[in-house]
């Protein structure tokens, strides 16, 4: 914004500075181009360079600006595509790391499930051989008594 008003400010003044010094701008010298010399305002055609040069620059930046928004852009649309690729394999490796935890589960359940039958088969050996010894001892009535 600085710069723009600068640029303003700087050509407003150049144009002061010709509209007050008009008749010298428009005077005609001798103007030599090397093989020839001629008469033309010097002060007019330097303004016409000054003004040449100024819509050059301008044109210069223009091209300068819309090439690093296409750049710009180019970059923008390539990096959401890397980010999309990385949210499908960050989603790739949640469904994956969901299958290896449910294998997990149902393995630990099925594991567990065998562990409880097989302690549940223990305790009910050791109370039966409890119940034997109880019964040789004669200290639990027979079986067909209970």
């Amino acid at each position: 914004m600085l710069r723009a008003i600068s640029l303003f400010v700087v050509l407003a003044l150049v144009g002061l500075f010709a509209l007050v010094n008009w008749p010298a701008f428009t005077a005609p010298t001798p103007l030599s181009l090397g093989i020839t010399t001629v008469q033309a305002p010097l002060g007019l055609i330097m303004l016409a360079l000054l003004a040449f040069l100024g819509v050059l620059f301008t044109v210069w930046v223009i091209a300068l600006q819309a090439t690093s928004l296409r750049d710009a852009r180019r970059q923008n649309r390539e990096l959401q595509a890397q980010r999309d690729l990385a949210d499908k394999a960050e989603a790739s490796r949640f469904t994956e790391l969901r299958g290896d935890l449910l294998a997990r589960l149902d393995r630990l359940q099925s594991e567990s499930r065998v562990a409880l039958e097989q302690q549940a088969n223990t305790i009910a050996a050791h109370i039966g051989e409890l119940e034997d010894r109880l019964e040789r001892a004669r200290l639990l009535p027979p079986p067909e008594e209970r």
